[in-house]
């Protein structure tokens, strides 16, 4: 009987491993032609220029045709992607967390969320992670970031039975390529239409074992790789040009994870795991990373330029390649036409002299030419000078670069350097220069707002145990804070900042000292308070002098661990002759009148006599401060 029901789920995880394998052939054919375009605007941003897709769908190199033929590269895509991944790099929103509802309990946690925030972001470095993605996305038109929770990282926090460390575990964030991600049609606009995903990795068989602890045998595989072809060069030399080209792999496996979404089916959608021909995992999807508490894919999806009812979104240098490939034939042709002028082309009668010695030698200078007597002597067949035409191609399509790209070095024109153009001209023209980046700029900017909120979402799930964080400020200092799950009570995250790709630190600099001048900065009274000088000096880039200034803040920020030392732990220490009272008194008195002070009293009521003996021991200490001030005085 055992071995009968053993055998039954033999076979139905055979037929899910089967079924995955043939789903995953069927999106590989799908997707075959938008793979070519990926290979070939890699191909024609590593600067091998000279190849093309084939009707099969395969990248064809094309070689020389004669030995004497200019096939140089002049890359102006390169330039362009990495001016634009200049530019765009300056794109990394602040983010905060809005809280839950008004009351001081959910506004501490919303403060304590962007805390959590800014240290993971820290942390996993996610400006580089950003900056990777946005590479691919340029050159692909696509990337994905898989947001993960790995138990191997964190701290260590005890020993199982084996001996093996037990970390508390911590959030990944992994740069997927679109050539690992495989939807279940291309038709779809957004991820979140698509019914599943299939992921796609190579894997070596012992990584595997490792991992999954299975054995499963490796294979030959075709991977993706870096390489080197001589197809370019001129008259007399060649050159390497760098390549996206097929390699083997020896002892691979393919492991593939299937995310399908949830269905009345599976309420919880569905994850299956195939490594070769073995099942490895199948069940509910891991984590509860959407709105609301469902479950979802955990992949966010970055494009360059979105395409109309297509999943894959567009490159840049699928435009540009045309005016590559013409603009390297103009610089070719312009190279063979100059070759002619210098070397020459030589008239010789058949018979009258040596031929191979002069093939051989060629017209060096003083060279003696002996002919046959009563034939024709050699001569150079004269050519025209250089045509116009070369010229004018030649910065048409430098200008064409320009006008399908959106993006110029405007400090590399000479009309600008050397025209009379004002300031506010060039401001405008760097502005639209700019405009040009923001839809790119907007997929960036939301990437990185959907990665903070799943983020969030994974850390409300997993991290029960106290974390203990480091935020470094940018005065320096060091703040050290503890959470858990429970201090996440909001994932609703939104934009501090609005567009960073047209603010650069000179001009925000600009705009205060502006503000400074209008005096919309001081007080009722004239005057700069310290928290606003403090704030100033923090966003000028000088936020080291923020910690000998700002003395009320650090006051109103040790009140504000006092309301919450009382609302968690019931207990309030006593005040101090360093505190500044008036700022206390107000601060607690703030916190008594909030939404969450009204319901702790309701299960606690002697937290408001605590709070009140509190407040009057501050009086107190005031009052008597205030005595031995006046009598300092007389």
């Amino acid at each position: 009987m055992k071995n009968n029901f053993k055998d039954d789920i033999d076979q139905k995880n055979a037929e899910i491993v089967d079924s995955v394998l043939k789903d995953f052939e069927i999106r590989q054919n799908e997707r075959k032609s938008f793979e070519s375009n990926w290979q070939l605007n890699i191909n024609f941003f590593l600067g091998n220029q000279y190849c093309y897709v084939s009707p099969a769908g395969d990248i064809m190199e094309n070689g020389k045709q004669y030995f004497w033929q200019e096939k140089e590269v002049y890359n102006h895509i390169a330039n362009i992607i990495e001016l634009r991944q200049a530019k765009l790099s300056r794109v990394r929103p602040t983010l905060t967390v809005v809280p839950f509802s008004d009351d001081e309990r959910d506004i501490a946690c919303a403060k304590t969320s962007k805390k959590i925030l800014k240290a993971v972001s820290h942390n996993i470095n996610i400006s580089k992670t950003l900056s990777k993605g946005t590479m691919w996305s340029e050159i692909c038109g696509t990337v994905f970031y898989k947001i993960d929770w790995n138990n191997n990282l964190g701290k260590v926090i005890g020993v199982n039975a084996l001996g093996n460390e037990i970390k508390e575990g911590d959030v990944e964030v992994t740069v997927c390529s679109p050539f690992e991600i495989y939807p279940d049609s291309s038709t779809y606009n957004n991820l979140e239409d698509c019914m599943s995903i299939i992921y796609a990795r190579s894997f070596h068989k012992d990584m595997v074992k490792n991992i999954w602890g299975i054995d499963v045998e490796g294979q030959d595989i075709n991977v993706y790789s870096l390489d080197s072809l001589s197809i370019s060069g001129g008259l007399g030399y060649s050159s390497l040009s760098n390549s996206m080209a097929k390699k083997i792999k020896k002892d691979q496996v393919i492991v593939l994870e299937k995310y399908e979404k949830p269905t009345i089916e599976y309420p919880n959608g569905r994850l299956i795991v195939v490594a070769g021909n073995k099942l490895i995992y199948n069940g509910d999807l891991p984590y509860i990373n959407k709105s609301e508490g469902k479950r979802g894919f955990p992949f966010i999806r970055q494009t360059c330029i979105p395409t109309p009812n297509c999943f894959w979104g567009s490159s840049l240098i699928e435009r540009l390649i045309p005016i590559q490939r013409s603009f390297n034939a103009v610089k070719n042709r312009k190279h063979e036409f100059l070759n002619r002028l210098t070397m020459g082309i030589l008239s010789v009668e058949d018979g009258s002299i040596d031929v191979e010695n002069l093939e051989e030698e060629g017209l060096s200078p003083g060279k003696v030419l002996i002919y046959r007597q009563g034939a024709n002597s050699p001569k150079m067949i004269t050519s025209d000078a250089l045509p116009i035409d070369f010229r004018q191609e030649e910065e048409a399509l430098l200008n064409e670069f320009i006008n399908i790209s959106g993006v110029s070095d405007l400090l590399n024109q000479s009309s600008i350097v050397n025209g009379n153009i004002s300031g506010v001209a060039l401001q405008l023209m760097i502005e639209q220069d700019d405009i040009k980046l923001s839809s790119s700029s907007e997929e960036i900017k939301y990437s990185a707002k959907e990665i903070a909120k799943q983020i969030l979402r994974l850390y409300k799930q997993y991290a029960k145990l106290p974390h203990a964080s480091r935020i470094i400020g940018d005065n320096g200092m060091v703040e050290l804070f503890y959470w858990s799950s429970s201090d996440i009570n909001s994932e609703e995250v939104i934009f501090e900042t609005e567009n960073e790709i047209n603010e650069t630190l000179a001009q925000k600099r600009s705009m205060i000292f502006e503000l400074l001048k209008s005096g919309l900065l001081h007080d009722e009274n004239g005057k700069l308070s310290n928290s606003m000088r403090s704030k100033i000096l923090e966003q000028l880039g000088f936020g080291i002098w923020e910690s000998t200034q700002d003395i009320k803040t650090l006051q109103a920020q040790n009140a504000e661990k006092e309301n919450l030392q009382l609302l968690m732990e019931q207990t309030i220490c006593e005040p101090s002759d360093i505190d500044e009272h008036n700022i206390h008194i107000a601060e607690h008195t703030a916190f008594m009148l909030g939404n969450e002070f009204e319901k702790s009293i309701l299960k606690s009521p002697n937290l408001k006599e605590m709070m009140l003996n509190h407040i009057r021991k501050h009086k107190k200490f005031k009052k008597i401060q205030d005595n031995e001030k006046e009598n300092e005085e007389k």
